[in-house]
């Protein structure tokens, strides 16, 4: 089977990069040059029509959406490699629930405070800023709460899950959200943070 990444170093594509590592999977990537523009020509979109980063290949047949590849890459890799939940098990359910829920419900929210204080000035409110924080202090204390019971998403080892929902909360930390406040986020985040697959390099 051919994998072929597009991506871009520090871009959504990165957290695909770390699990195509984590699983060994082997596989090429070409360097999508986002700050020229790469992703809009024609021949980029005729893979991925959003225009943006990451884009997989697999046979040459193309998937784009970091949290469709992610799945993609769990169920079809990670149930082997101890990585990812057999289907039909309760823990497959969790892992789907709390996948959606970093990229849906925790990544509005991150979506928001990006607008709201790196967009362009004329959508920079630091009152918007300040409302998003608090929702999203609010889905720390959620995702806190889970932590205290268990060391990884999934109960005792860790998986995918911990590396997808660790991305958006890392990104989360970038743009100020208060994952300090939360110890048992935080200490979780540093041990996702910490694995090797996770030290991609440009």
């Amino acid at each position: 089977m051919s994998i072929v990444l597009y991506w871009h170093p520090m871009s959504s594509a990165t957290p695909i990069a770390c699990a195509l590592v984590e699983l060994g999977v082997l596989h090429e990537r070409v360097k999508v040059d986002i700050r020229t523009a790469e992703q809009r020509r024609r021949d980029y979109l005729a893979l991925n029509p959003n225009g943006k980063v990451p884009t997989l290949t697999v046979d040459g047949a193309p998937m784009f959406e970091a949290l469709a590849i992610h799945l993609w890459l769990g169920h079809r890799y990670g149930v082997e490699k101890g990585l990812w939940p057999a289907a039909g098990t309760p823990e497959a359910l969790q892992a789907l629930s709390w996948c959606a829920w970093a990229y849906v419900t925790y990544g509005a929210l991150v979506g928001r405070l990006h607008v709201a204080t790196q967009g362009e000035e004329v959508w920079r409110s630091a009152a918007q800023a300040e409302a998003t924080l608090r929702g999203l202090n609010d889905l720390l204390e959620v995702l806190d709460d889970r932590l205290a019971l268990q060391p990884w998403m999934l109960g005792a080892d860790y998986s995918l899950v911990d590396l997808v929902v660790g991305s958006v909360i890392g990104y989360s930390v970038y743009l100020g959200a208060p994952v300090n406040a939360h110890p048992h986020v935080q200490a979780w985040l540093e041990r996702v943070q910490a694995r090797p697959a996770m030290q991609i390099e440009a």
